[in-house]
């Protein structure tokens, strides 16, 4: 499943859960954690198991982000939060793989779910590889919000205060062969913000990005799209390559660029992207 965009709305929000497959996300997260209050816990999963169900029966991907692993809530929100037909489960705040081999206990009986690791404390980008290279890991998020009240650090609109977090867990993505997904962008009426992060995103390797607003989805599918100039000119590169490569090359000069190997696996990436 292609995860350019996760589109969260809270569990306790019946008239948003309906709205979602309007926005067109590659997935939508139905939220039991921060979105739901401790005293609205049940209500959230009966929404998360009845309206996932009807949105899932409708062909849209369906993931519940669950409490955390040894919260009061977690069993609870495993057993009777999660509809059939569910993508999978989103699961906050994962540090060590005990929290994981809990998550598969859990899980047991319940094949196809897939499990997003949410990504978002010290001790949780520290262990991004080994986490994300668990058997139960199918994708993951870096949560800045989190990771910085965590740090006890200051949330900038630069962003090179999770710059180094960021790139860890996008590493960790690409060693473990799991995508990836990027921070929200609270301010989400701020377009320019969020072209420019999931801009950043691409760059290092993260496979879309989260979100917290159905406007934030076209922005996402722009980003991690590639554009029909960017594969013409990825397909014209390789061809130029392969050619040269018959004829006994490994390094051609295309429009002024030297072009060896690495460059034409760049090319082919983009190319299966966009298709």
């Amino acid at each position: 499943m292609r995860l350019r965009s996760l589109l969260f709305a809270p569990a306790v929000r019946p008239d948003l859960l309906h709205k979602l497959p309007r926005a067109g996300a590659d997935g939508v997260v139905i939220d039991c954690e921060d979105a739901t209050p401790p005293g609205a816990k049940e209500e959230g999963r009966t929404n998360a198991r009845t309206i996932g169900g009807d949105l899932a029966a409708g062909g849209i991907g369906v993931f519940v982000r669950v409490n955390a692993v040894g919260t009061p809530w977690f069993d609870e929100d495993i057993r009777r939060g999660i509809p059939e037909g569910a993508a999978g489960v989103v699961v906050p705040m994962v540090e060590d793989v005990a929290q994981l081999d809990e998550v598969a206990r859990a899980l047991v009986g319940r094949d196809g779910l897939g499990v997003v690791v949410g990504l978002e404390t010290a001790a949780g980008v520290t262990q991004a590889r080994t986490l994300l290279e668990h058997a139960v890991a199918t994708a993951g998020y870096f949560g800045a919000e989190d990771f910085i009240a965590d740090m006890g650090g200051v949330r900038t609109e630069s962003n090179l205060e999770v710059l180094h977090a960021r790139s860890t867990v996008a590493l960790a993505g690409r060693l473990a062969q799991v995508p990836v997904l990027d921070q929200v962008v609270v301010a989400f009426g701020d377009a320019a913000r969020f072209e420019r992060e999931a801009a950043e995103a691409r760059a290092l390797g993260y496979a879309g990005k989260m979100c917290i607003h159905p406007a934030q989805v076209a922005l996402a599918h722009a980003a991690f799209t590639p554009s029909a100039d960017e594969v013409a000119a990825a397909r014209a590169l390789i061809d130029a390559y392969e050619r040269a490569e018959a004829g006994g090359q490994a390094v051609i000069v295309v429009d002024g660029r030297m072009i060896d190997g690495p460059l034409v696996s760049q090319a082919r990436r983009v190319v299966a992207s966009a298709e």
